[in-house]
């Protein structure tokens, strides 16, 4: 198996820079907003992140590929590629709650190979590479992580980002029924919930509708805590276009009732 080391270790320094600029940038008084196409919010942090990771990336990987939510970019369906999410939870950045984070992956032919999330307000940062495990920093220092053990759904935590969206991209009802299902459900939202997932905090973590950019490093996060990442077809891939981490136990239950229309 090959080594991700050198390349987990870029990760974490375009991490360190990107969280240089968001913390700077949080509850700043002239932060500037614009609306993208699809009329989701992009700010002047956003952009100035993605630029400086994709200078370093020119610099230190000149022969990969890039892709980023904010200036588009390669495909990732051969060799090497870097996906990036500036921030994750943008509509958390601009309402001035901490739960937002910068997303990096190394998709390798296609396949997540080194991921990296880092939430600096909320004093938490996430990575994981090929055959290296998972691993969570926060206040009390490094330690690996696992997923939940948790093998019913009726004893299981299931989160969401917006129930809104199930009725517009997959089928509010197949979403609630999941809910029923399960003892307990919240809305973490966005990465959070994967992350709690990677934790073993909570045990299942449904999306409707994402982008690559927004899952990309949530796949080997999830794989290497011992846990499962798929679309909602089933389809091990973080670029189908919706999504659902678990810890493994409970995919197939969970897929069986999201997949009901």
């Amino acid at each position: 198996m090959p080594s991700y080391a050198d390349d987990l270790t870029l990760a974490a320094r375009l991490a360190d820079a990107a969280d240089a600029i968001t913390t700077a940038r949080f509850r700043a008084r002239d932060l500037k907003v614009e609306r993208k196409p699809d009329r989701t919010p992009v700010t002047d942090a956003d952009t100035a992140v993605e630029d400086a990771v994709r200078a370093l990336l020119a610099a230190e990987r000149p022969g990969d590929g890039i892709a980023g939510e904010e200036r588009g970019g390669t495909g990732w369906s051969q060799g090497r590629t870097w996906i990036l999410d500036p921030i994750d939870g943008t509509k958390n950045f601009l309402r001035g709650l901490p739960v937002w984070a910068t997303l990096i992956a190394l998709v390798e032919d296609g396949n997540a190979v080194v991921g990296m999330v880092s939430a600096p307000l909320l004093e938490r940062r996430w990575w994981a590479s090929l055959g290296e495990g998972a691993w969570l920093r926060d206040a009390t220092g490094d330690r690996r992580i696992s997923v939940s053990g948790v093998s019913s759904l009726s004893d299981a935590y299931v989160s969401t980002t917006h129930l809104g969206s199930w009725t517009e991209y997959h089928s509010r009802e197949a979403y609630l029924a999941l809910t029923d299902a399960c003892w307990e459900n919240r809305a973490f939202g966005d990465f959070w919930q994967h992350c709690l997932v990677a934790e073993g905090a909570i045990d299942l973590a449904a999306e409707p509708i994402v982008n690559a950019w927004d899952v990309a490093p949530m796949q080997i996060l999830l794989t290497e805590a011992g846990g499962s990442f798929s679309d909602l077809s089933g389809k091990v891939t973080f670029d189908g276009g919706n999504a659902l981490s678990s810890n493994g136990h409970l995919h197939d239950a969970a897929l069986s009732i999201l997949q009901r229309r």
